[in-house]
């Protein structure tokens, strides 16, 4: 992990927020390589799991919500981790997280304090009072919202049952020790669909959306099923007929990127007690005549985890010959990211500073399709090198033959094999190699 951290800080991708200040456990700021790998990744599941469908309407809710949502949800009363702290050497930790909870795997000590709760909402205040009665939260996640909108949303689209609510947005939770870099922290966006549907189909439907879930990591990111392993849970909430995490093999060990739960009837329930409003949480099926609370099955993810599994399953240290792009070292690192979500899916290498204002030509008419960069600073094989290390799978070199036979080479860069490619096709040859 620690070279995948190093690489991040020096390449823009990932790095600690308030550096400058000494930084602040569990935020991360992402930077100019960051932003657009982030923003690809969310964009593809947003048309893989709502514009490619009829039956999935979209949402878009405040962060901060009526305080009563997280007491209807049991997120005031029971969202809480335990939590010890070593009295030795004053570190803390979850208690579900210790192999040995009577030791301190810090620093060996068996001084560890008596286990304690501790809730994970983040608070605030509303308006210019600060009081129990203007106390509001940062929402934990970005599920609630949607069952509170459930039926204007359904209104205002004309949808009937089934049909699922998408949003991607930040959550927040207090978390008492955030660590393995990006995967655990006290800020993150989520993205979660809620789909719902009668009790009798509902099974149906949890089943549909664990493949369905499964597909986007292995056949829409297409990376290596080997990697991905499903956890059933055992233990069950109350009102759950199902529940699984979808775990990937991180450096660390496995871990979480995704949950498909049956969520049962009991989000809509609370929400219609709660709010005194059941008619707003229930579905009146014309066809059965019958009206009833709509079962849910939610299907829900974390887009830094994604992102941090991207860069984990990418990261590697390629031992091929680069002599013969101009580097006198054998080792080259390279970020093997999904050319669908790489930052830059194409970069532009003029041969000389004098070819600019042809090669800045082609940089204009393939970045009006795909994410492109231009660098003509240093050496070719420099060039190739910042690229393989921020994930770029294909870079194209201007040289003064370009200019006699209007052709460019493009650079693959997992293979590093060339080929000469007419500059008139060069967008449809790039756009049939990066989404086939």
């Amino acid at each position: 992990m620690a070279k995948i951290v190093a690489l991040c800080k020096r390449r823009g991708i990932i790095f600690q927020s308030s550096e400058m200040y000494g930084g602040i456990n569990g935020f991360w700021d992402y930077g100019p390589v960051g932003v657009p790998l982030r923003r690809a990744v969310e964009q593809l599941w947003w048309r893989y799991m709502v514009e490619e469908r009829d039956n999935v309407e979209g949402l878009d809710s405040t962060i901060i919500c009526h305080p009563e949502v997280w007491n209807a949800s049991g997120h005031l009363a029971q969202f809480s981790d335990s939590m010890t702290d070593c009295l030795a050497c004053k570190k803390r930790y979850r208690v579900d997280q210790l192999e040995n909870p009577g030791v301190c795997p810090n620093c060996g000590s068996t001084q560890m304090t008596e286990p304690r709760e501790f809730n994970l909402m983040m608070k605030t205040f509303v308006g210019p009072v600060f009081d129990e009665e203007h106390t509001a939260y940062l929402r934990a996640e970005t599920c609630q919202p949607i069952f509170v909108d459930f039926n204007t949303v359904r209104i205002a689209t004309r949808q009937k049952l089934p049909f699922g609510i998408a949003q991607t947005g930040k959550a927040f939770r207090n978390e008492i020790n955030p660590r393995f870099f990006t995967f655990r922290s006290r800020e993150f966006m989520q993205m979660e669909m809620e789909f719902f549907c009668h009790e009798d189909e509902s099974m149906e439907w949890f089943e549909y959306w664990r493949q369905e879930r499964w597909n986007f990591y292995t056949k829409v990111l297409g990376l290596p099923e080997n990697k991905f392993r499903i956890y059933w849970h055992e233990k069950l909430a109350h009102y759950a007929k199902a529940a699984l995490d979808i775990e990937f093999e991180f450096p660390f060990g496995w871990g979480e990127i995704e949950g498909v739960h049956h969520r049962g009837t009991w989000d809509m329930q609370r929400h219609a007690e709660f709010s005194k409003q059941e008619k707003d949480c229930k579905y009146f099926d014309q066809d059965k005549k019958e009206s009833y609370f709509p079962t849910v099955v939610e299907t829900s993810c974390g887009l830094d985890r994604i992102c941090l599994m991207l860069l984990c399953n990418g990261y590697d240290e390629d031992t091929a010959d680069t002599q013969k792009e101009g580097m006198d070292e054998d080792v080259r690192i390279v970020l093997r990211l999904p050319a669908k979500v790489a930052p830059v899916q194409a970069a532009i290498l003029p041969l000389s500073k004098k070819l600019e204002e042809p090669a800045r030509s082609v940089y204009t008419a393939v970045r009006k399709k795909l994410r492109a960069a231009y660098d003509d600073t240093g050496s070719i094989g420099k060039r190739y090198r910042r690229q393989d290390e921020i994930g770029t799978p294909y870079c194209i070199t201007f040289d003064f033959d370009s200019v006699d036979d209007n052709a460019v080479t493009v650079r693959e860069r997992d293979s590093m094999t060339q080929e000469r490619i007419p500059i008139s096709g060069l967008n449809t040859y790039l756009a049939d190699k990066i989404d086939p």
